[in-house]
């Protein structure tokens, strides 16, 4: 039985595998026109999902034509747009031949690396007094749209933030005392070694003897000034007349 059992196939590399839950019960979508109709409507709430990646319509229908756009997008990411029977698939459930190259440049990049399913379904309130069937949001996950489910982890208010909180300002105080003490620390170690005491007194050697030469040669100018000064009253004495 052993040996039987692992001679068989492997179902996942010739289907591709469903990542949602698909439940086992009747759904109650009766149109007047038939199947035909029920698929007409299941082409178009395709073809507007993956057009404007998040649609409100009623449950049923949503919850079925999700199916749908799951196995399509699994289809176009295992075979791409080389494969024959893969387009035909994408151009019968796309009514618009735009979406093909979205689905194949846009949404295959997107969800070739993604470990879960592609879209999410989300029950909303009813349309009262319109209707009383039961209304839902279904999206394709990455859509641009803000998230219609709180995320509570960027709550600050949150005691896991608020620990988090604390525990960053404390670790920002212990980083800014460790740089204070290497400064200090260096430059105590500047001023107390003999290079430095030595370089300063040599500054002060050199700045004491430039007053001593600026002053030399003030006395030096000054002195000659005076030289002048006595020569020419000297001069002017002898020249000027003596008025009585």
């Amino acid at each position: 039985m052993n040996h039987f059992t692992n001679q068989q196939p492997n179902i996942n590399l010739l289907v591709s595998k469903l990542r949602i839950k698909v439940r086992p019960k009747l759904r109650q979508m009766r149109y007047i026109d038939g199947p035909e109709m029920r698929l007409k409507k299941l082409r178009e709430t395709v073809t507007a999902l993956i057009k404007f990646e998040r649609i409100e319509l009623v449950y049923p229908r949503a919850d079925e034509a999700r199916g749908y756009a799951e196995r399509l997008i699994s289809e176009a990411i295992r075979h791409g747009d080389t494969h024959k029977p893969t387009m035909d698939t994408v151009s019968f459930w796309l009514n618009e031949k735009s979406l093909v190259h979205k689905l194949f440049k846009v949404l295959v990049p997107r969800y070739e690396n993604h470990q879960s399913a592609y879209t999410s379904l989300f029950k909303a309130p009813l349309m009262y007094p319109r209707t009383h069937r039961a209304c839902s949001v279904l999206e394709l996950k990455g859509n641009p749209f803000p998230p219609l489910v709180f995320d509570g982890s960027r709550n600050k208010n949150f005691i896991h933030n608020v620990l988090l909180d604390e525990a960053r300002k404390e670790f920002k105080k212990i980083q800014q005392a460790e740089i204070v003490a290497k400064v200090s620390s260096s430059e105590k170690q500047n001023t107390d070694s003999p290079t430095n005491v030595k370089k300063t007194s040599n500054e002060a050697l050199s700045k004491a003897a430039v007053d001593v030469s600026e002053g030399e040669q003030l006395l030096k100018s000054s002195t000659v000034n005076d030289e002048d000064l006595d020569s020419t009253l000297k001069i002017q004495s002898k020249t000027d007349p003596v008025i009585a």
